[in-house]
């Protein structure tokens, strides 16, 4: 007797990969809300800096496309956080009205933008790490990859720490939107203890949802 096809609905399965019309499509989408981002920024300086990794990352990944696609997670997960730093970049951190309704919701002492930028920082980067470690290296699933991703994590906030801190000294004063301290002298360790958190946090909730796009990565 043949079967009796299932009336259920099936899942949604996410692509293996995108093509390059979506991938052109998807950094279109973050360009064009940059472009917007421009008009009206609250100082131009700091614009360019925040900004910086946005117009950096796009034009690489479209020109690896063909030859070293990523998985849709993670190009959705770079298209989130060019959307983190372009808010960041427009209003800067401390003045994010995101921020500001979460600081007075939750009645916080200052404006927490800054923190999901950093928390963000860790969370994306690591399931780029993540995924060339996987792709690129004999580097295996488990404990060692989770301790060498949140390592190449918390080296990404430290350099940034850096050039924040290389801001500082050549601009003086005029870093101040760019380094978003708010006052805050423990500004550069809670920012690069919150990349810490983002970076394990990712593994922990993606990695499986991760792995199995990987998979369908390697059969396409």
């Amino acid at each position: 007797m043949p079967a009796v096809p299932s009336s259920r609905s099936t899942p949604f399965t996410p692509p293996a990969q995108l093509s390059a019309t979506q991938l052109a499509l998807l950094a279109g989408l973050n360009l064009a809300v940059l472009a917007w981002s421009r008009l009206g920024a609250f100082d131009a300086a700091t614009w360019w800096m925040e900004v910086a990794p946005v117009l950096l990352v796009w034009p690489l990944l479209l020109a690896t496309q063909r030859r070293f696609p990523l998985t849709p997670l993670l190009l959705g997960l770079i298209f989130v956080h060019a959307l983190i730093l372009i808010a960041g970049g427009h209003y800067s951190y401390a003045r994010v009205p995101l921020g500001d309704w979460l600081r007075e919701m939750l009645a916080l002492g200052r404006n927490p933008y800054d923190g999901l930028g950093h928390l963000a920082q860790g969370f994306i980067p690591a399931i780029a790490a993540r995924e060339l470690l996987l792709r690129k290296t004999g580097l295996q699933r488990g404990g060692w990859l989770f301790t060498v991703v949140t390592a190449c994590c918390l080296a990404i906030s430290a350099i940034y720490e850096l050039i924040e801190w290389g801001a500082a000294v050549a601009l003086g004063q005029g870093a101040d939107e760019f380094l978003g301290a708010q006052g805050d002298p423990w500004d550069t360790q809670k920012d690069m203890a919150l990349a810490w958190l983002g970076a394990m946090l990712a593994q922990l909730l993606l990695a499986r949802a991760h792995d199995r796009a990987l998979e369908r990565l390697a059969q396409n």
